[in-house]
């Protein structure tokens, strides 16, 4: 692929504007010789004003989401793609979040521009847990780990029971949730069918892989041993 396409497709500007910075000497390579457009370099040895390139396609970063951002492209407020680079939001094939946290969930979210490894991720058959710690409104009843263990909890307004979850409870209003399935709003709502109300909610960990100490609003791109740890047995 001819560099001005590749870096248009990054994200770097349009073919014209891609253009424009081989003119002015912004494309090097890593001994900061200056890079024209017809030139044949490894993808690695590319500098854009010295620093390297993003990741060609086949792009996967976890984020850590705040409350009050929305997973979506067009919105009157703040949208993931805004904790990004700019360019993120032009790479070609398109950057897209792996599922959705909702404007008031916080925490780990997954951003992909390969279409395969997005179905593989939220496909069913994946059967990838998601582990959510959420804060509650009123005291715990004590009967809510086994319901929802049970394989028969029904949502409002839904045909087919939920599958079995895990809860784990650190005190009366602080639990860590286990979904294996992802329905819409579904930590809100199973803890509405039980007659109460989730404060705040965060998610933790996909899979095997852990948001960690990843500090709210960052991100962190996903090297073949992130990718592991995701389709690894969670701990």
């Amino acid at each position: 692929m001819k560099l001005v396409k590749h870096l248009a497709n990054l994200g770097y500007g349009s073919r014209k504007e891609v253009a424009w910075m081989f003119r002015e000497g912004r494309v090097t390579d890593a001994d900061g010789e200056v890079l024209y457009a017809d030139d044949v370099v490894p993808f690695d040895a590319i500098r854009v004003d010295g620093e390297v390139l993003d990741p060609p396609q086949g792009l996967l970063l976890m984020l850590h989401k705040p409350v009050g951002v929305t997973c979506s492209t067009k919105d009157p407020g703040r949208v993931v793609y805004d904790l990004l680079p700019p360019r993120f939001r032009l790479r070609n094939p398109a950057l897209s979040t792996v599922g959705r946290l909702d404007r008031d969930t916080s925490g780990l979210l997954l951003l992909t521009d390969d279409g395969q490894l997005l179905h593989r991720i939220i496909a069913p058959k994946s059967k990838l847990p998601k582990v959510y710690r959420a804060t509650l409104a009123e005291d715990l009843r004590g009967d809510e780990a086994a319901l929802f263990a049970s394989g028969t909890l029904m949502l409002d307004g839904e045909k087919t029971p939920l599958l079995p979850a895990e809860l784990e409870t650190t005190d009366a209003r602080n639990a860590r949730l286990t979904l294996h399935e992802g329905r819409y709003h579904q930590v809100r709502r199973m803890f509405a069918a039980v007659g109460n109300r989730v404060v705040a909610l965060h998610r933790e960990q996909i899979g095997g892989l852990e948001l960690g100490n990843l500090p709210e609003g960052e991100r962190r791109i996903l090297d073949e041993t992130g990718r592991q740890a995701l389709f690894a047995p969670a701990a």
